[in-house]
């Protein structure tokens, strides 16, 4: 009996000493993490405009971006959705009227190394620089793209490619839904 209370009393300590641990480490650690991912969103809006000066944040993950005179220059946007291994986090830029896309940033990809994580690349990213949003973004396979709307998937990758576009259509709708 004193062999099974000691045991009890042993992992009770352990489990309180670790509970303790994961509290303090997780109360040290979350505003370092919120300041990274604030400075993250900061940089891919400055990536995407490199004229702007500051933005404003409008809504939940929206932002109207202006210059240093205060004009405005269009709205970044965070969008979000699942890719071929796990969670795509996307930073895009576009035009006041949500007409046009003038660029994107990948925030978090779990993608596939060397296949699906080409999403990353300046190619693929370059693609979506002054892309039309009406009618919804398209990819195409195993060709150049025709219509002022459609980008180049990426060879290999094609779930990853469908996911982005997948992700921009759906945030976009969403944000115009809003307005």
């Amino acid at each position: 009996m004193k062999q099974v209370l000691r045991i009890i009393t042993v992992l009770t300590v352990v489990g309180i000493i670790s509970g303790a641990s994961l509290v303090f480490v997780y109360k040290y650690a979350s505003p370092l993490i919120e300041n990274n991912q604030k400075e993250e969103t900061r940089s891919a809006i400055f990536k995407i405009y490199p004229e702007a000066k500051t933005y404003t944040e409008k809504g939940e993950e929206l932002f109207l971006v202006k210059d240093k005179n205060e004009k405005e220059l269009g709205y970044a946007f965070i969008a979000e959705g699942n890719g071929y291994q796990g969670k795509i986090k996307i930073m895009a830029g576009i035009k006041e009227d949500f007409s046009t896309l003038l660029g994107i940033e990948i925030l978090e990809s779990q993608e596939t190394p060397g296949l699906g994580q080409e999403i990353t690349s300046d190619n693929f990213r370059k693609q979506f620089i002054n892309l039309k949003t009406s009618p919804d973004i398209e990819y195409v396979r195993g060709k150049k793209p025709d219509k002022a709307n459609e980008i180049q998937a990426i060879t290999g990758a094609t779930i990853s490619s469908r996911a982005v576009v997948t992700i921009l259509n759906a945030r976009i709708e969403e944000i115009k839904g809003k307005d």
